[in-house]
């Protein structure tokens, strides 16, 4: 009569099963660190595109309406145009240097003011001669710098350059606007037959035959790729025609 012995594992059974469930722990630890990495990467880039698109919208739409001035009846339409907020002197009151530039009392690489008169003292009128109502003188200016790098957004006549796109908090920001150190200015100026005039601060004759304005706007993360180590970078453009500001 045989009696079946029982055998248990062995040493190194137990040492192979041990080695395959570390291989497999550990291929799984890389999958999920790799998902997480991957899936905050995309939440940084989302992130960015929901702070530059919009910025880029608004400055279109904006920067497109330069220059609107609906003639009415009542108002005298000389000395409308005024100088810029966070510009040279006080909007408002002060009437701008350059009557001839209109809606486009400052343009440069870095900077744009752009007025129009697009609301009325009462309902039923489109325009009031007088630019003194809600985002009618909008000055747009980009700072630079290794610190800094952001677009601010002044209105109206009070000024106040307010953090537009790039906070100036590194702790709150989502994106640095990075033109200069890419060397891409944010707006270009075109003339009717399409080539690039370059007004300045110093000279700004050439405003008043401004046709298109292109607008570009580089930003980078604030934060780094968690799988490069380094910052994710967005170019987003595009090109305005201010219609209003080729009417004489």
């Amino acid at each position: 009569m045989h009696m079946n012995k029982m055998k248990g594992f062995t040493l190194v059974e137990l040492m192979i099963a041990i080695g395959v469930t570390v291989v497999l722990m550990g291929a799984i630890y890389m999958a999920v660190n790799s998902a997480q990495r991957h899936s905050s990467a995309i939440e940084r880039k989302v992130t960015a595109q929901q702070d530059i698109k919009p910025a880029l919208d608004l400055m279109a739409m904006e920067i497109g309406m330069a220059s609107y001035n609906p003639p009415t009846s009542s108002a005298p339409q000389q000395l409308l145009w005024v100088n810029p907020p966070g510009g040279t002197g006080t909007c408002g009151s002060t009437v701008g240097a350059n009557q001839s530039c209109r809606g486009i009392q400052e343009a440069t690489p870095n900077s744009i003011a752009v007025e129009m008169d697009i609301s009325g003292p009462a309902a039923g009128s489109t325009s009031d001669g007088a630019l003194g109502d809600p985002n009618e003188t909008i000055r747009y200016n980009y700072v630079t710098g290794s610190t800094n790098q952001y677009i601010t957004r002044a209105t109206n006549c009070a000024g106040g350059n307010q953090p537009f796109l790039g906070n100036t908090s590194v702790n709150t920001r989502a994106v640095r606007v990075i033109n200069d150190t890419l060397g891409l200015p944010v707006f270009r100026y075109f003339n009717g037959t399409g080539t690039e005039i370059f007004p300045t601060t110093a000279d700004q004759t050439p405003i008043p035959n401004i046709r298109r304005i292109d607008i570009t706007l580089a930003v980078e993360t604030e934060h780094v790729d968690p799988n490069t180590n380094q910052r994710r970078r967005l170019i987003y453009s595009t090109s305005v025609i201010p219609r209003n500001h080729a009417i004489p």
